[in-house]
Formats: C-alpha cells, sequence, structure tokens
C-alpha cells in the first residue's frame, strides 16, 4: 500500500482539509477520501521519511498524546478507524501522522492495531505493542492506552532527570576546554616574544611545555580536528558493537559515582515496565522477555533470561532472581511479599515508586559531590596556566631588580 497525502473540501462547511490516506493506487485514495463526505481537490504520494533521521523521529510527548487522545475516544464509544483519524488529524507530528495513515490503512484492511503497530518498530517498542495486544484479547483497549501513556511519562521524566543532571559538568568541562584553548594559543606566545628579545634568559620547564602545546594547536589544528572527529564516528560505531555494548553497560553499573545511579535506574525501570505489563495481564514469560529488552543493560537482559528458564522450571519470579548480582536485594525481596500476598501488580508499583525517589536523591548527591570536584580541577587548571605566564615575568622582573 501507499501513502497519499491529499488536500480535500468538506462540502458541508466549504472548508479545506489537508490529511493522509492509505490506499493501493491514487483512484483508490480518491474513493476513500469520497467515503469520508469530502471532494478531493489534490493528491499525491507521500514519501517516507527516514526513521533512524533524528529530525524525522517520532518524540515521546507526541506518543504520550497519541495514547491518551485514543484512550479517551475508545472509552467514549468511537469505533477503532474513527478514533484513529480523529487522533491523526490533531497531531501536529508529520512522522507520527504518516505513520498513522499506515496504521489506518492496515487496520481496514483487517488488521488488528498490535498488528498494524507491529509493522513500524522504529515509532512503537515491544513494550507498547505487547500492551496493545493484551488490551485487545482482554477487551481493555482504552485502559491499555492509559498504562502506555502513564509508562512512557514516567519514563521520559526518570531519564530527562539523569540528562540534567549531566548538563552541568558537560558546560564546565566545555567553558575549561575554550579558556585553556584561549590562554594557550593567544597568551603564551605573547611571553615567547617578550623572552626571545633577551639573549640568554630561558624560560621555565612549565612555560615551555604549554608553549610546545600551543605550536602543536596553532599549526597542525586542522589535523586534531580530523582526529577527533574520526575519534567520535569510530567510537560511536564501536559503543554500537557487542563488545562496546557490554563494556559502556558494565561501566554504566561499576563505575562510580554513576553505577549506583544507574543500578537505582534499571531497578525503577525494570519495577515500572513489569508493573504495566502486569496489570494489562501480559503472561509472566513475555513480561520478563520484554522487559528485559526495555531496560536496555545486556546484562540484566541476560540475568532476566537466565530467570524465565528458571521460572518455566517452576520457580517464582523472586526465587529466580534472587541472590544475581545484577539486582538490588530489596527488588526479589519485595517481589516476594507480592507473589505471597497475591498483589505482584501493587508490589511492583511500589518498587518501582521507591527505586524513582532513589534516583531523584542520588542525582542530587552527585550534583553535590560534582559541583566542589569540578571548581577545584577548574582552579588547578587556571593556576597551571597562569602561573605559566606569570612566572617568565617574574623571572623577567626579578633580574632586572638584581641588574
Amino acid at each position: 500500500m501507499l501513502t497519499f497525502k491529499y488536500t480535500a473540501r468538506d462540502p458541508a462547511t466549504g472548508q479545506k482539509q489537508k490529511s493522509i490516506v492509505q490506499a493501493e493506487s491514487e483512484s483508490a485514495a480518491a474513493k476513500l477520501i469520497k467515503q469520508q463526505g469530502l471532494v478531493p481537490i489534490d493528491i499525491s504520494v507521500e514519501k517516507a521519511g527516514n526513521p533512524t533521521n533524528p529530525f524525522n523521529r517520532i518524540k515521546s510527548k507526541d506518543k504520550v498524546l497519541f495514547s491518551r487522545q485514543m484512550s479517551t475516544l475508545i472509552n467514549a464509544g468511537l469505533p477503532l478507524v474513527q478514533s484513529l483519524r480523529s487522533t491523526m488529524k490533531q497531531t501536529t507530528s508529520k512522522p507520527l501522522k504518516l505513520v498513522l495513515g499506515q496504521v489506518i490503512g492496515d487496520v481496514e484492511g483487517g488488521s488488528s492495531l498490535s498488528q498494524a503497530l507491529a509493522k513500524h518498530p522504529e515509532a512503537f517498542n515491544e513494550i507498547f505493542i505487547g500492551l496493545i495486544t493484551a488490551g485487545e484479547a482482554s477487551g481493555t483497549l482504552d485502559t491499555a492506552m492509559e498504562r502506555i501513556a502513564d509508562q512512557q511519562e514516567k519514563d521520559a521524566e526518570i531519564l530527562s532527570k539523569v540528562r540534567g543532571a549531566m548538563v552541568y559538568p558537560a558546560v564546565v568541562i566545555l567553558v575549561m576546554l575554550a579558556v585553556i584553548t584561549f590562554m594557550i594559543v593567544k597568551v603564551l606566545p605573547q611571553v615567547q616574544v617578550l623572552y626571545n628579545g633577551l639573549p640568554g634568559n630561558q624560560l621555565p620547564i612549565l612555560t615551555r611545555v604549554l608553549l610546545g602545546l600551543s605550536h602543536l594547536v596553532t599549526r597542525f589544528w586542522w589535523l586534531i580536528l580530523i582526529l577527533i572527529a574520526l575519534g567520535g564516528v569510530f567510537g560511536f560505531r564501536w559503543i554500537k558493537t557487542v563488545g562496546g555494548r557490554r563494556l559502556m553497560d558494565r561501566l554504566k553499573m561499576k563505575a562510580w559515582p554513576v553505577g549506583p545511579l544507574f543500578m537505582k535506574l534499571y531497578m525503577a525501570r525494570f519495577a515500572r515496565t513489569a508493573n504495566t505489563l502486569v496489570g494489562s495481564g501480559v503472561p509472566l514469560l513475555q513480561m520478563m522477555d520484554i522487559t528485559g529488552r526495555a531496560i536496555n543493560n545486556v546484562y540484566i537482559q541476560e540475568s532476566l533470561k537466565a530467570a524465565s528458564e528458571k521460572v518455566k522450571g517452576g520457580k517464582s519470579l523472586s526465587e529466580s532472581i534472587s541472590k544475581d548480582p545484577n539486582f538490588l536485594e530489596l527488588v526479589p525481596n519485595m517481589i516476594s511479599i507480592g507473589e505471597q500476598s497475591g498483589a505482584l501488580e501493587a508490589m511492583l508499583g511500589k518498587v518501582a515508586d521507591y527505586y524513582e525517589k532513589e534516583v531523584d536523591n542520588q542525582i542530587k548527591a552527585i550534583s553535590t559531590i560534582i559541583e566542589p570536584v569540578m571548581m577545584i580541577i577548574l582552579g588547578v587548571v587556571a593556576m597551571i596556566i597562569v602561573a605559566a605566564v606569570l612566572l617568565p615575568v617574574y623571572s623577567l622582573a626579578g633580574k632586572s631588580f638584581i641588574n
């Protein structure tokens, strides 16, 4: 099927409408538009965007709004296709409009909503599809949509806090690099010019070292930029490899001071995702599989795969992850209480709430530590550069005084 964008006139109001429609051909698209009571004016094929392009990605807030609107419309009794069309008209996201146009075409062709959404993995992840599938099976699609929106908002909130904690040190490092570059490239060479006219004078070792760095930067700046760019490209590609991802995931879990933060973040994500899936009626083994991929850490994913094999053998979830080094001790203990009391969903929700608060506290603690550490580093670097500039000046002044 092709996606067509069209402009049509509503005979009742005389207003023009722009939207997209999924059809086999232009004539079939015109027929579908007429069935909506519209008069087509212009129809053309919509070019699909590149899903890997960050400018064509569907933002989390657009998917949250889509989920909430669908939940409200379905709960109000509107048919699925009508709800999808109404949501597509209201969204301002062009990539989402394009995807929804294709989804509507598939649903009208006989596919279920979960099957239609599953054709767009770049837009809808496995958690999204799993919850929709469970909602369709249980007849609670509106509730599933509401749970999806809550899940996405929680994930976005936590990630926003983590990224926000990294902004301050990143800004300080950039400012520090800019100051160092300016001092080395512009200020230090002036000290050398001053000394060159004085025979028998030798610059201090610290100044000579920084001047050597200055000459290297000024003469081979283009080569340095090329090396940085190549390092960034190859480093980014290496991180995408199996070995690179395993190393980065291990560093996230173990490196100080971010290790405790990421461990609590992973536990919060595990509990929140599991809570949402269990509450929607997703089977336990399927929940563990989907959650493992959603956490985005290969070690925890491997632990959940091993745990699922134990669950197949008759063990409970809490027993399966107990004593696993990739899970904090509180998680299996709380899950065990939930299993014994028959309130696993509620207990997973409490675990998620607890670790989300712990993530907030950890971010505040890291921010408290980072600020003085960064200031000390900045002060030491500034002292070294100032010393490299002033030592020759004091040396000259001392010699002039003696003479």
